[in-house]
């Protein structure tokens, strides 16, 4: 196992214990059971992202689960509304039925729209950063990461893709993924730097390079992945006759253009020489997950 499989399986359980002792907080309901439900397990790799980020600036892990936390909770939010009918309509995610299927489409609404703004009042707290400024930033950066310009953003724009009259050219596809995928990898990868009032733009180029090529994973993971891995509906893109990264660049094409991302992202870590080197195996780790 490598270190960096090692930390991730390290903090997987950390950041998932902090969010759902914070769901658990809540009043009993049906909408609480859905939240945690929906949060529960997955790789938290931007969690992990959080995490190492703030260990590269000093910043103590107990405040790094804060914002780990949150991101968690953002991204489950953004599943659970992505797998609705009215979206994605997926039965099944990590290999369990979808919020939606598993309630109702009202519950899993309310259960992403819980998710989302435990999120923000998780980082308003005085442990989610060392100052107030800090504090600041994370919740301002989140906001802009996971709106209207940005994840919310991006998934209008590929709910837009299914309807066009023509294909999105690479670059509109490159456009749409940076906002889907990549804001809220961006914001984790940058989270560390943001905490300790440091420069975040090596942390930006870097998780600018990993958000693309970890999209371009999964569409060849589409294709060549094995849906019992995933936990979810395979080769929906090429159903929906939806273009992708894989459709432009072909699958050795799009596998060598994620292998150059991922180096683009390794150089972009090259002033925190060997400590970037968690983040550097993260990378690889992208283009070499098979869910």
């Amino acid at each position: 196992m490598s270190d960096f499989a090692r930390a991730l399986a390290k903090a997987a359980p950390q950041v998932d214990a902090r969010l759902q002792s914070e769901i658990m907080l809540l009043p009993e309901s049906q909408v609480r059971d859905a939240m945690a439900y929906a949060a529960r397990g997955g790789k938290k790799l931007r969690g992990f992202l959080v995490i190492e980020s703030a260990r590269l600036h000093g910043v103590a892990s107990d405040v790094a689960l804060q914002a780990a936390a949150a991101i968690e909770a953002v991204h489950a939010y953004s599943l659970v509304h992505d797998d609705l009918p009215a979206m994605d309509d997926d039965d099944l995610r990590r290999g369990q039925p979808t919020v939606h299927v598993k309630w109702d489409e009202a519950t899993a609404i309310l259960a992403g729209d819980a998710l989302q703004t435990l999120a923000f009042g998780l980082l308003a707290r005085d442990n989610a950063a060392p100052t107030a400024e800090a504090r600041l930033a994370l919740i301002a950066t989140l906001a802009q990461a996971a709106g209207g310009a940005g994840m919310v953003l991006g998934q209008a724009l590929d709910i837009a893709a299914e309807s066009a009259a023509a294909p999105l050219s690479l670059a509109e596809i490159t456009a749409l993924q940076a906002g889907k995928t990549g804001a809220l990898i961006e914001w984790s990868a940058c989270a560390g730097a943001r905490m300790a009032l440091a420069d975040v733009s090596p942390l930006a180029a870097y998780a600018r390079a990993l958000g693309l090529a970890f999209q371009i994973a999964d569409d060849i993971l589409d294709i060549e992945g094995d849906a019992a891995l995933a936990g979810k509906r395979l080769n929906k893109d090429a159903a929906a006759g939806k273009a992708t990264f894989v459709s432009h660049l072909g699958l050795e094409g799009a596998k060598s253009r994620a292998r150059a991302l991922v180096a683009e992202a390794e150089a972009a870590l090259d002033q925190y020489g060997k400590e970037g080197d968690l983040l550097r195996q993260a990378a690889q780790f992208v283009i070499a997950r098979e869910t």
